[in-house]
């Protein structure tokens, strides 16, 4: 991006003989550190032309990948299939579902209220796809809860301390309790991964191999 945004820079200023800053700020990349987070996003940069007042439908925009998706036009150098996998393994359906995700908040799956497995209570509701994988809606509201009251509802739940948990301890009892929490605050939509990591001072990609290790599934209710 750095080497695109340096060549057209270059271009448009020799284009219109002037100099200076072509764009506001340097290009900035953002790390999808969960699958929710890319639908998140997917939803939200093919929504933009729609909030701006743009166009009325996001196909009518021809500067994304909104259509692509949609299979109403090819472009060889986007690759939908991973997008398109997290609603169906069937890409017709996997499109149409694709295209209720967008245009209906509440059109893309069935929601249902996970449980809390430990204390029964009803949470925030979770968007399963056909397969059964879990879904974010990004219009769906955040816990009310954060990260620190997750963590010490869970702590109470197992006689720990908050302070454990956020330790550099390895040790194995709180390795399956931290895989609980990250799950819980990520799915609820208490913080990005990022955020979460941050919290319980280590690196994202850690959290990430350690959700790979440890791989869970919320029992359904």
């Amino acid at each position: 991006m750095q080497r695109i945004a340096m060549r057209y820079a270059r271009h448009r200023h020799k284009t219109l003989n002037t100099s200076g800053h072509l764009f506001e700020r340097r290009y900035r990349a953002r790390w999808v550190d969960a699958d929710p987070y890319f639908l998140t996003l997917l939803r939200y940069i093919h929504l933009n032309p729609v909030q701006a007042r743009m166009v009325i439908d996001p196909a009518q925009y021809p500067w994304s990948s909104h259509r692509a998706y949609l299979g109403t036009q090819y472009l060889p150098w986007v690759t939908t299939d991973f997008g398109l996998s997290l609603f169906s393994t069937d890409l017709e359906e996997a499109r149409s579902l694709y295209a209720r995700f967008i245009c209906d908040p509440d059109g893309e799956a069935d929601v249902t209220t996970a449980p809390d497995t430990a204390t029964g209570e009803q949470q925030l509701p979770v968007t399963r796809n056909h397969a059964g994988k879990i879904l974010m809606d990004p219009c769906k509201p955040r816990s009310r809860l954060t990260p620190e009251q997750r963590g010490e509802r869970i702590c109470q739940q197992h006689h720990i301390s908050l302070e454990r948990l956020r330790s550099l301890s390895r040790a194995r009892d709180l390795t399956s309790i931290r895989v609980r929490f990250i799950t819980q605050a990520v799915e609820l939509r208490m913080a990005t991964l990022s955020e979460i990591a941050r919290f319980l001072h280590r690196d994202p990609s850690a959290l990430t191999k350690l959700l790979a290790r440890h791989k869970t599934r919320p029992a359904a209710p």
